[in-house]
């Protein structure tokens, strides 16, 4: 009995997190409270990227904000990427587009800090955004991030874009990120303090003030960090700045995967990474999802089994799943994701929980993590 008691007060704990984060994630201001227009370079790494830059690249050069630049950087693409942004160079009849073929990866670097880095020397804003290839943007969505970071007064800007998924392995497993998120990370405290345990960035969209980026050595820093969006955050902070999350749902999307196997490795490469390759806390992760979302499930199906329905075996584990479900569905009411996946819960936690083994095993074992043609070992580095 007791067991069930702390775990539904620990999960009681989970959704009070949870609420206070729905309140404090909130979308970007409508318009710019300052007249200042910054010159704002957009800079896009992509790496085989022919099934999404062209939506992502037409989306950025259609923003209704006047003063930016867009530079892409082809990070040797091994399929018709390059081609791609040939056909869309010569269709920019405003010449805001700019493409550059990057450098061969040197050692100590992994492949989307050493892009970004070349970004950021080509570029010639005020404000730098780094976004991924893979997404695209409302054409409002440059102003409204710039009147964001002015208002805020914050060095870096980050967005929670809404996340496309089309195939039930998507549906499934996509959703924890956002999840785990909500649920673990009080997300006022970004912003508020300066500890490093409390951040937060998604390096799908990141806005910086130049001189701040400068300030942190910019992706030098984190020239071996798998997880480069959270360390940038971590750096920010440690310099004394200010960092700030809204919801980009209604401004950018991403489809960050499109297969079970890309699923796979690419949490499977960033789970671990994102933990700073702690064993203590991914062991944590993974006996609390199967304590706060898998274990309840056992117990109700052996009620079920036994025909005994008591408080322990039956009505404490079953209040457990609906306090779980009721977050997984307000997170995905927040996201804008399908909330039928929410049914799959439980089988999503399980999916967590193999990728976590999978990522510990990869990292301990020496195997490295395949990504786009290149595979990267425990300290980033690719080979």
């Amino acid at each position: 009995m007791i067991y069930q008691l702390v775990i539904l007060v620990s999960l009681a704990v989970l959704t009070a997190i949870v609420l206070r984060n729905l309140i404090d994630l909130r979308g970007l201001p409508a318009e710019r409270s300052s007249a200042d227009i910054p010159f704002v370079s957009v800079l896009v790494p992509a790496r085989n990227e022919e099934y999404n830059i062209r939506a992502c690249v037409e989306s950025l050069l259609a923003q209704d904000y006047e003063h930016f630049e867009l530079i892409v950087l082809d990070d040797g693409s091994t399929d018709a990427t390059a081609d791609v942004l040939r056909d869309l160079l010569q269709d920019d009849s405003a010449q805001r587009l700019k493409v550059i073929d990057g450098t061969p990866l040197p050692e100590g670097w992994h492949g989307k800090a050493w892009a970004c880095h070349q970004l950021g020397r080509e570029a010639r804003g005020e404000l730098l955004l780094f976004t991924d290839a893979d997404t695209v943007h409302e054409p409002s969505g440059l102003r409204k991030a710039v009147g964001g970071l002015q208002e805020s007064g914050a060095d870096l800007l980050s967005l929670t874009p809404r996340q496309d998924m089309k195939s039930f392995w998507e549906q499934l497993i996509v959703p924890v990120m956002y999840f785990i998120l909500m649920t673990y990370l009080p997300l006022r405290m970004v912003s508020r303090s300066p500890r490093g345990a409390f951040c937060f960035a998604n390096g799908q969209f990141l806005l910086f003030r130049r001189d701040f980026y400068q300030v942190i050595d910019g992706h030098e820093a984190v020239r071996k960090d798998l997880v480069e969006d959270v360390w940038l955050c971590r750096k920010v902070k440690q310099a004394g700045g200010k960092v700030v999350i809204f919801n980009g749902t209604a401004t950018v999307r991403c489809r960050m995967y499109r297969s079970f196997g890309e699923i796979w490795n690419g949490f499977s490469k960033n789970l671990f990474a994102g933990l700073g390759y702690n064993s203590a806390m991914l062991f944590g992760l993974v006996a609390m999802t199967a304590m706060f979302y898998v274990v309840p499930y056992g117990f109700v199906i052996s009620a079920f089994v036994l025909q005994s329905y008591t408080a322990e075996m039956f009505w404490l584990p079953l209040l457990q799943i609906k306090l779980a479900l009721l977050c997984r569905i307000l997170v995905a009411v927040k996201f804008r994701q399908p909330v039928s996946g929410s049914l799959l819960h439980a089988f999503s936690q399980l999916m967590l929980i193999a990728i976590a083994s999978n990522s510990f095993y990869l990292v301990r074992f020496g195997r490295g993590s395949p990504w786009k043609g290149r595979r990267y070992n425990f300290s980033g580095r690719a080979r």
